[in-house]
C-alpha cells in the first residue's frame, strides 16, 4: 500500500474525539506511507463539529466532511470513501470501542492478498442483550447469504480502493458491506480484533436494527441474486402468474360451454386477478430494468449533494 484513509463516521460524539485522535494518529503515522484521517460529521448536534474543526486545523493529516443533516451511517460512509484518496481505506466507529492499533494488523491481511478485511469482535464489551442479538443476526445472515462470517456488522473494517469505489450504500446497507463486496467478487476475510467497553456516550441503535437488519437482508439477497436481471424475478413471477390465471379462465369458459353458471364462481375472480398481477409483475421487471441502469450514478450525485463543506 503506497497510502491510506482512514474514515470515521461521527454523530453526537463530542466527548470522545480527541482521545480518538491522540490514539489514532501515532498509529497512522508509524505506517510509514502518506495518511489521511477523514472525519464524517454526521449532524451532530452535541459540539462534535466545534471539535472536529479544530483537529482539521491544528492536524495535517485529519480532513473534516461535514454533512447537512443527519442522514444515517451509510451515507456518512459513502461520503468518506468519496473524498477518501489511499489505495487502502480502514473505517472505525468514534466511540472509541475499537482499537487503533489493530489498524497495522488488518492493513497486513490486506497485502496478504484479501481485498477486504473485516473486524470481528471475538470478546465483545457489550450487554448481553445486544450479544446475543448480533449472535442470531450474523447467524441467520450467514445462512441466507452463504457468506459464513462471525461479526458481519463491524465497523472496524479495511478495503482496498477498487472495493469502496465499488459500494452503493443506502438506507442500512452498511451491515453488509462484506456480503455486498463478495458479490462483486471481491476476497473478504475476517480478522478478530479488539473490542472495549464504551467510555462515552451511549449507543444510537437499539434491538429494532435488527428487525430492519432482516428486511435488508432480504434486499441484500435481492441485490445480490437479480440486480443486473430484475425481469428474471419479475418476469418469472409474472409469467407463472399470469399462466396459473389463463389455466383458471380456460377451465372457467370449458364450463360455462358446457352449461353450467360461472357468474358467482370465486374462481372466476382469481383467474381474473391473477392475469391482472401477472401483467402487473412483468411491468415492474420492465421498470426495475431501467432503474437498475441510473441507479449507481444518481446514488453518487447524491452522495456529493450531501456534502455542506470540506475542511482541510
Amino acid at each position: 500500500m503506497t497510502s491510506v484513509s482512514v474514515v470515521v463516521p461521527v454523530y453526537d460524539e463530542r466527548d470522545s474525539l480527541r482521545p480518538l485522535a491522540d490514539e489514532l494518529l501515532p498509529v497512522v503515522r508509524d505506517l510509514g506511507v502518506p495518511v489521511e484521517v477523514i472525519f464524517v460529521d454526521d449532524g451532530s448536534r452535541d459540539g462534535s463539529a466545534e471539535v472536529l474543526a479544530d483537529l482539521a486545523a491544528s492536524e495535517p493529516e485529519v480532513c473534516v466532511v461535514r454533512l447537512r443533516r443527519n442522514f444515517g451511517k451509510a451515507a456518512a460512509l459513502m461520503a468518506g470513501f468519496r473524498q477518501a484518496s489511499g489505495d487502502a481505506v480502514v473505517t472505525l466507529d468514534a466511540d472509541l470501542q475499537d482499537d487503533p492499533a489493530e489498524i497495522p494488523r488488518l492493513l497486513a491481511a490486506l497485502e496478504e492478498g484479501a481485498d477486504l478485511v473485516s473486524g470481528w469482535k471475538q470478546r465483545r464489551m457489550d450487554p448481553w442483550t445486544k450479544r446475543m442479538a448480533s449472535r442470531v443476526f450474523n447467524g441467520v445472515t450467514a445462512r441466507m447469504s452463504g457468506l459464513r462470517l462471525h461479526d458481519l456488522n463491524c465497523g472496524f473494517k479495511a478495503y482496498r480502493a477498487e472495493v469502496v469505489r465499488s459500494l452503493a450504500l443506502t438506507g442500512d446497507l452498511y451491515r453488509y458491506i462484506p456480503v455486498l463486496a463478495a458479490n462483486e467478487g471481491f476476497r473478504v476475510r475476517e480478522l478478530a480484533v479488539n473490542h472495549r467497553p464504551r467510555r462515552y456516550g451511549r449507543s444510537k441503535y437499539g434491538l429494532e436494527r435488527y428487525v430492519r437488519g432482516f428486511l435488508d437482508l432480504l434486499t441484500i439477497l435481492f441485490i445480490g441474486r437479480f440486480r443486473h436481471r430484475p425481469m428474471h424475478l419479475f418476469g418469472g413471477l409474472g409469467l407463472v402468474t399470469t399462466l396459473g390465471g389463463l389455466g383458471i379462465s380456460a377451465y372457467m369458459a370449458a364450463l360455462r360451454l358446457t352449461g353450467h353458471g360461472i357468474g358467482g364462481r370465486p374462481l372466476l375472480l382469481l383467474g381474473v386477478l391473477m392475469i391482472v398481477v401477472g401483467i402487473q409483475l412483468f411491468t415492474i421487471g420492465l421498470v426495475s430494468e431501467m432503474i437498475q441502469r441510473n441507479r449507481q450514478l444518481s446514488e453518487a450525485d447524491e452522495a456529493r449533494a450531501r456534502v455542506e463543506r470540506v475542511i482541510r
